[in-house]
């Protein structure tokens, strides 16, 4: 069982990533950048959210967001161009999640692994995260019974909750993923 990889913890540490984006090809899937670390760290006794963590992240290899993207993430130019680059931000973010133990990374998905994992190997950094990972968008089909994984916003439908915050937002997405935590755990 998968919900078998969230035993034993003390906190989920839920982390969502926004990223640099298109539509019409402009930015390769293979430089796309981070620009935004939402994250909710959930006590795993009691499943409530006991702490939170927001920055953004300037780009720099497409240093000018797409319309795109700004409409997708509500995320503005002058949000990013005020923003610390990746090193900085990745220092600020540990420090946040370093005054905790015995923690899983958890998201939606295995896209914010992989973009941590390609914004730290371009940066010549190690990776941020030293926990396992686990995919709760996995965990949360097993534990529903369904048919195959389904997008957050449709989790959320499927067990009764409305979307709180912005869809595409890196803190609203982690908060409502945090609030999916009873039904990804079973309890």
């Amino acid at each position: 069982m998968l919900k078998n990889l969230l035993d034993g913890y003390s906190y989920y540490l839920i982390i969502d990533l926004e990223a640099t984006c298109c539509d019409k090809n402009t930015v390769p899937r293979e430089a796309m950048e981070i620009i935004e670390i939402g994250a909710v760290l959930v006590d795993a006794n009691t499943l409530q959210p006991i702490d939170e963590y927001t920055t953004f992240i300037k780009p720099i290899r497409y240093p000018t967001l797409t319309s795109f993207c700004t409409e997708l993430t509500s995320i503005t130019q002058e949000d990013v161009n005020k923003a610390p680059e990746y090193t900085e931000a990745i220092q600020g973010f540990k420090q946040w999640f370093n005054h905790y133990q015995n923690f899983v990374f958890c998201s939606w998905g295995d896209y914010d692994y992989k973009q941590f994992k390609q914004d730290s190997h371009y940066h010549q950094l190690p990776f941020p995260i030293d926990a396992p990972h686990v995919n709760i968008k996995k965990v949360f089909a097993e534990q529903l019974q369904l048919p195959r994984p389904c997008g957050m916003h449709h989790a959320l439908r499927q067990v009764g909750l409305k979307l709180k915050g912005t869809h595409h937002r890196g803190i609203d997405d982690a908060r409502n993923m945090a609030r999916l935590m009873p039904w990804i755990i079973g309890k």
